[in-house]
């Protein structure tokens, strides 16, 4: 803390800021426009993900009619300002989120904004990351601060074990569903639990993710040995004994077991199966093998409100099943759901099988080159080809229709995203959230499926 403001406020101090092309190029601009130079430029880095094409040769022209202003123009306030600028056909590309997480660029105990709601993903290193506004980037840039009043606290406990077939981003969703979108609004969230503790990285990163989506500031998993093996031997990490070193003073970022909360809520992990959400909001969910809800049931009237109007939208009925409703095309990627780890669990319940013919559309977005790199290496593209995936090259993709491409018109969809909104995804298109491993079962089966049944 740079300094107490009073009321709840403080002046944070900002360890490292990450821009995009979609909004970073705005807050450099403005920078420049005050004749303002931007503060610690090592500490600024810049990469082209939520605009730019995935299609295979891509350069800087894209599907969206202002994109391509959208990728020079950050490319050149980037280059001028003098960032580490993560360029189209940089091999460091990617997703702002993952390319932060893989590059070492986000350690634990660090304070790191970006302009994009989900920066929240790296608080599972244990750092304090949130996502700002363009107005707030260009303060961070200047000063390499901000004013943030501080939020309460709550701790979310996950116990026991996981069951066959279910992932984090199953437990994000379980937790979501049972506690609205709305229920970690206010407070910045601590996960913890052994079934926490068991996840391995790549699988917290989905948890912080979708914090947001719960109306979280924040997500945070205290930093552990996993965390410290994750981060050895990065790029921008610390080495050799200045890694010991700040490995000593992270595990002084523990969840003290007599730490005092302004709420607490336990998820018992035996409750959890594969889940799956059938309206529009993240909150909206339903058990694969369960059933459309009825807002008649709702606890309110602006809930039963919101649920009439989310069936009306998605094309669903009170009392429906899920399992088996068809679709019309599959989407793995995002910030969420994009790593090699989610690449390879798709891959084992792909392997020598292929999806539907009655699907539109089947695509596989990695979340980074690098993550592309290693995906290839291992021979997962041939499996991911075979099976009747497109492949393509890494970015944020169809998550949002941002760079021009979308899906179709009222196409219902299983996608690994994190966002299920009207519309996201293309024109009056109809997104079901889950897993990548939902996911890939139900481009299989032509339908929302269970991948538990596929063995």
């Amino acid at each position: 803390m740079v300094a107490d403001l009073g009321d709840g406020a403080a002046l944070l101090y900002i360890d490292r800021i990450f821009l995009h092309e979609r909004t970073g190029s705005v807050s450099l601009q403005e920078l420049k426009a005050k004749n303002r130079p931007v503060r610690h430029k090592e500490h600024v880095f810049v990469t082209m993900d939520h605009i730019v094409d995935t299609f295979p040769g891509r350069g800087d022209k894209t599907l969206m009619p202002s994109g391509t202003d959208f990728i020079t123009s950050t490319r050149a306030t980037a280059t001028e300002a003098g960032l580490n600028l993560f360029d189209v056909t940089d091999e460091r590309q990617g997703i702002v989120h993952v390319v932060s997480a893989e590059q070492g660029i986000t350690l634990p105990g660090f304070t790191q904004v970006c302009p994009d709601s989900h920066t929240c993903t790296l608080g599972a290193l244990g750092a304090l990351a949130w996502g700002i506004g363009s107005s707030e980037g260009e303060h961070a840039l200047a000063t390499k601060t901000l004013a943030v009043t501080k939020p309460k606290s709550m701790r979310v406990g996950f116990t026991g074990t996981l069951g066959y077939g279910v992932t984090s981003k199953d437990m994000i969703l379980h937790l979501i569903g049972k506690y609205g979108a709305a229920g970690g609004s206010g407070y910045a969230i601590t996960f913890t639990g052994p079934a926490i503790a068991a996840l391995p990285q790549e699988n917290r990163f989905t948890i912080c993710n979708m914090a947001v989506e719960f109306g979280a500031f924040a997500g945070v998993i205290p930093p552990d040995e996993t965390t410290f093996d994750y981060v050895k031997g990065r790029p921008y990490a610390p080495q050799g004994a200045a890694f010991d070193a700040a490995v000593a003073s992270w595990r002084l970022l523990n969840d003290d077991a007599d730490a005092v909360y302004d709420r607490e809520i336990v998820v018992d992990c035996s409750d959890i199966v594969p889940t799956i959400t059938w309206g529009t909001s993240p909150g909206q969910t339903s058990r694969i093998d369960g059933v459309v809800p009825n807002p008649s049931d709702a606890k309110d009237a602006n809930t039963r409100g919101s649920m009439d109007k989310a069936l009306e939208y998605m094309d669903v009925t009170p009392g429906q099943k899920l399992e088996g409703l068809a679709i019309d095309a599959a989407f793995i990627g995002s910030c969420t759901n994009s790593r090699l780890s989610d690449l390879r669990a798709v891959a084992a319940v792909v392997k020598g099988r292929h999806v539907s013919p009655n699907l539109k559309k089947a695509v596989i977005v990695p979340g980074s080159t690098q993550v592309k790199r290693a995906a290839e290496r291992e021979g997962l593209h041939e499996i991911f080809k075979a099976a009747g995936f497109e492949w393509r090259e890494s970015g944020c993709s169809m998550c949002f229709n941002a760079g021009g491409e979308s899906m179709g018109e009222k196409w219902r969809v299983v996608s690994s995203t994190n966002r299920n909104f009207e519309n996201r995804q293309g024109p009056k298109t109809r997104t079901h959230l889950a897993s990548p491993t939902t996911v890939a079962a139900s481009a299989l089966a032509g339908a929302i499926a269970d991948v538990r049944k596929l063995g």
